[in-house]
This record gives structure tokens, C-alpha cells and sequence, in this order.
């Protein structure tokens, strides 16, 4: 098992249901993910400062057009509470995440950066979506450390169905993944598992880019339908062939987290909040055992998380 996975061995894993196969390759991720990153489970403090987008993404009750949503944005003062509770606690990392929101101007963010990095010893991760090289290098020199930004799909057709242009601009997040880590970020991305007309091979070769970009941090969720979303509600419906639509089941990221981490053995890869949504006993500590390695504890206000 120390030859390093072909793409048509991960397309073999996927498709794979026999349990005892299945138990072998969870003792093979178990195993690569303690030889590569020890048994210490890292611990990131998620503050979500806004829920504000100008995005009109097919699977997000985040986007623009869902006016259900009593929108917040918190202010820097406001994060900065936020990050002295993740020092409390002991964790080495916050998250700063949001939607697309341009109201955290170029200065904010930096600004706030800068705060925490003056004000805590801790690491600090931003995730606030397709930004410009300049917004990018500047929150960098500020002292921001990494970077996520999502693929969610390497599958081009199902990328700009799902997740509409902006300014007639079509995205590249490879491009700008490349770019993050031109910049010095540590760079984590990521996907979405099950996604309707997602097929097997297209997340195979997910898991092949993961390993061609040699990113930092990976996180694999299931696709979890959101009813104010053209995706939840049926409005947009992308079709696969039956046999090869994936699930987006709890078994589907399970493998999915254990290969990546055969492909990227020295990786950050968390067992992610929507495991535990599918599987709220023991979603998240079923994830550590196959591979994963992070726990994200949410950190945001009481007061804007329940919004």
C-alpha cells in the first residue's frame, strides 16, 4: 500500500461498498495520518463576521437572492472578542469566514489582521471568497497566515452551473489558489460531495488536484440541500447518469477524507461541521478515525450564529 494512488485506484475506492475493504482503507488513512501528522487534533476557532453576500451561488443559503436572512456583519471590535475567546480556550488558530462581502473593504480586513496579530499569538485564516490580487497581497503582508477558498467542484461545466460569474467574469479559483500560495499563504481549498450531476470520476480527479496543487488544508463536506437555494429547491436540476451520480452521504465523505489523506499525506484536513450534521452522534469523531486531523469549534456570537 505504499504506491501512491492512480487516478483510477481513486475512482476504484470511491465506487468501493464492501465493508471490509472499506475497513482496510480507514486503517490505511488512520495510519498515513499518524505517521504524517501525529495523533494531535488541531483546533481552529471559526468566527463567521458576516453572513453578507453578492454571490448568487446555486447551493448557498448564504447568496444574495435569499431574503429570508436577517443579514449581519460584525464589527472589528467585535472580532477582536472573538479572538481573544479562541486564545482562552487554547486554540493556535481563528478563522475569519464570510460570505463574498465587499462591505469588508480592503482596509477592514487588514486592519483587523493586523489587531489580532498585534493583540494574540495567534494564526490567523481568512476565508472570504474570490478577492482581488490586491486585497489578497495586502491582507497578507497585514499577517494574515492562510487562505481557504473552496473549489468545490474541478468540474468546469458543473462549476459555472452552480456557482454563477460575477461581473460577467467567469472564476478561476485554481488560478487564484495558485496565486494565494505565490503570496506565501498557507492555502487551503475544498469540496462539496454529492452535489446533483456530480459523477464518481469528477471526484476522483478532485482528489487528484488536491495532490497537483499540493495544498495545505483540505476540507470535504457532503452537499447538504439548503430549500432557499436553486439546488434545495429544484429550480436547477444538473443530472448524472444513476450509476454515476455520487451520494452525498456520510460513507461518500468518508472516503473521500480517507483518500485525501493518502494523497496529501501531511495535510490539514478537517472532520467538517456538516459531518456532524449528518451524523450527530459521532459524525465528526468518525472522520478523525479516517483520516482527518481538525476540529473547527464555531466561536461566533451566540448572537449572529443563530442567524
Amino acid at each position: 500500500m505504499n504506491t501512491p494512488l492512480t487516478l483510477k485506484d481513486i475512482l476504484e475506492w470511491l465506487r468501493e461498498d464492501n465493508a471490509e475493504r472499506l475497513a482496510t482503507l480507514w486503517a490505511w488513512a488512520n495510519k498515513t495520518r499518524y505517521l504524517n501528522v501525529g495523533d494531535t487534533i488541531h483546533l481552529r476557532g471559526l468566527v463567521e463576521i458576516s453572513s453578507r453576500c453578492g454571490r448568487q451561488c446555486a447551493y448557498c443559503g448564504l447568496r444574495a437572492g435569499n431574503h429570508t436572512l436577517t443579514r449581519y456583519r460584525m464589527s472589528p471590535e467585535e472580532v477582536l472578542v472573538s479572538a481573544r475567546q479562541a486564545v482562552a480556550y487554547g486554540y493556535g488558530t481563528v478563522v475569519l469566514q464570510a460570505g463574498e462581502d465587499f462591505g469588508l473593504s480592503c482596509e477592514w480586513v487588514a486592519e483587523v489582521v493586523r489587531q489580532i496579530k498585534r493583540q494574540t499569538p495567534l494564526a490567523v485564516t481568512l476565508s472570504l471568497g474570490e478577492r482581488t490580487e490586491v486585497e489578497l497581497d495586502a491582507w497578507r503582508k497585514a499577517g494574515a497566515d492562510r487562505y481557504l477558498l473552496r473549489f468545490e467542484t474541478s468540474d468546469p461545466g458543473l462549476f459555472e452551473l452552480i456557482h454563477p460569474s460575477r461581473d460577467h467574469q467567469a472564476a478561476d479559483r485554481i488560478a487564484l489558489l495558485r496565486y494565494l500560495k505565490q503570496l506565501g499563504y498557507e492555502v487551503g481549498s475544498g469540496i462539496m460531495v454529492g452535489l446533483p450531476g456530480q459523477t464518481y470520476e469528477s471526484v476522483a480527479r478532485d482528489i487528484d488536484l488536491f495532490r497537483e496543487l499540493d495544498l495545505d488544508m483540505l476540507g470535504i463536506g457532503p452537499f447538504i440541500p439548503h430549500p432557499q437555494t436553486p439546488l434545495g429547491s429544484g429550480e436547477l436540476k444538473p443530472v448524472a447518469a444513476p450509476d454515476d451520480q455520487v451520494p452525498n452521504s456520510e460513507l461518500m465523505v468518508y472516503k473521500a477524507v480517507a483518500l485525501t489523506r493518502l494523497v496529501r499525506p501531511d495535510a490539514n484536513i478537517p472532520s467538517t461541521t456538516a459531518l456532524a450534521t449528518i451524523n450527530k452522534i459521532n459524525g465528526r469523531e468518525l472522520g478523525l478515525q479516517r483520516g482527518a486531523n481538525v476540529l473547527m469549534p464555531n466561536l461566533t456570537p451566540v448572537k449572529y450564529r443563530k442567524l
